[in-house]
């Protein structure tokens, strides 16, 4: 069985993506599979694209671990000069038509938000992950709550503002800033005082031009993973400093987390059973992650879906599916298992 990894991308999110392509790359050719690991960005610009299954080479060799701050997309795209002309850079779709499957490993913009799953749909190639729809729908942050208000699952209070309009001057602090469409937490940021709001909002600006503006609820943070319909152990997240932003997310040792969590049994099924609805409301597929915020009287707010969850040595996913009993490699196996199961004909 013949899988590309498809990862990289250009994104704010393109060093966590090449790291959870390199996992998931040694992961499935550890269990046997034909694989490669394919920068969707930079693509295979040999003319013997047609062989590339056949060569023998470590195609993760190159990639290196995630550094402490997002990267410079200007500067990756200045590598590939044609890049507006499109976004697949040499040969990644003749390549993805010649696979039995896509691992989408990509996260963040352009990898998240639909785009190359519909190409995908268009050129008949097979994929993991939620459809273009759903990915849609769980990228811009404020669709997102509005489906969950409609459909009771609790969400923070907050409201949406697109640059150049007025900006809310009476908004209660402390509050939540952030980017509507965007991942690992670029673009966040906690305003606390009123000195500290115009800055948040500028940051927050720099990455969309629709932000969110939502109540800052003050608790203990979690994360529950959904695969095939059904929640995962419930992980807690636990910065040593500050809160969960993207230097916290990948950098060894900078949080603490607990899976299972130390929750109830009552408060554990509680915020289980609000990811599973999440899940079908989103119309969602395959697998996906849930951020939730409890406050101390018990109550779960649903932060973000993630579609694309990351597969990095410290991701979440990974975490809570370790805590039932599924090593790194059998999650790899079992997503593709899953995926696979929607191709009519397919046998194992």
């Amino acid at each position: 069985m013949r899988i590309v990894v498809a990862a990289g991308g250009t994104s704010t999110e393109r060093d966590v993506s090449l790291v959870s392509g390199m996992g998931i790359y040694r992961a499935l050719r550890s269990k046997g599979y034909e694989c490669i690991l394919l920068d969707v960005f930079f693509g295979y610009p040999g003319d013997d694209w047609e062989t590339v299954f056949d060569k023998d080479k470590d195609w993760a060799e190159s990639i290196e671990y995630i550094k402490a701050n997002n990267p410079d997309i200007e500067a990756v795209k200045a590598l590939r000069p044609d890049w507006k002309d499109s976004f697949f850079g040499p040969h990644v779709i003749d390549i993805c038509r010649e696979a039995d499957l896509v691992f989408i490993a990509l996260h963040g913009e352009n990898g998240e938000n639909g785009k190359v799953q519909a190409c995908f749909d268009l050129n008949g190639i097979n994929y993991t992950g939620a459809d273009y729809k759903s990915s849609a729908l769980c990228m811009d942050k404020g669709l997102t709550k509005d489906l969950f208000r409609s459909s009771g699952i609790p969400c923070p209070k907050g409201v949406r503002v697109h640059k150049g309009e007025g900006i809310p001057s009476d908004f209660p602090l402390p509050c939540i800033v952030k980017a509507c469409c965007g991942g690992s937490s670029v673009g966040v940021s906690i305003a606390r005082s009123i000195e500290e709001y115009k800055p948040a909002l500028d940051n927050a600006f720099k990455y969309d031009d629709e932000v969110i503006i939502e109540e800052f609820i003050a608790g203990r943070e979690f994360s529950v993973g959904v695969i095939d319909g059904k929640a995962l152990p419930v992980i807690e997240i636990a910065p040593k400093e500050g809160f969960y932003d993207y230097k916290n997310k990948y950098q060894p040792g900078a949080t603490v987390e607990t899976c299972p969590a130390e929750l109830s049994l009552e408060l554990t099924e509680k915020v289980q059973k609000i990811a599973e609805e999440a899940f079908k409301v989103l119309r969602l597929r395959d697998y996906v992650r849930f951020d939730f915020i409890m406050d101390p009287e018990g109550n779960f707010y649903c932060l973000e879906a993630n579609t694309l969850p990351g597969m990095t040595p410290v991701s979440l996913l990974p975490q809570e599916a370790k805590a039932m009993g599924i090593d790194f490699e059998e999650l790899c196996q079992l997503l593709i298992t899953i995926a696979m199961r929607r191709m009519d004909g397919y046998i194992f």
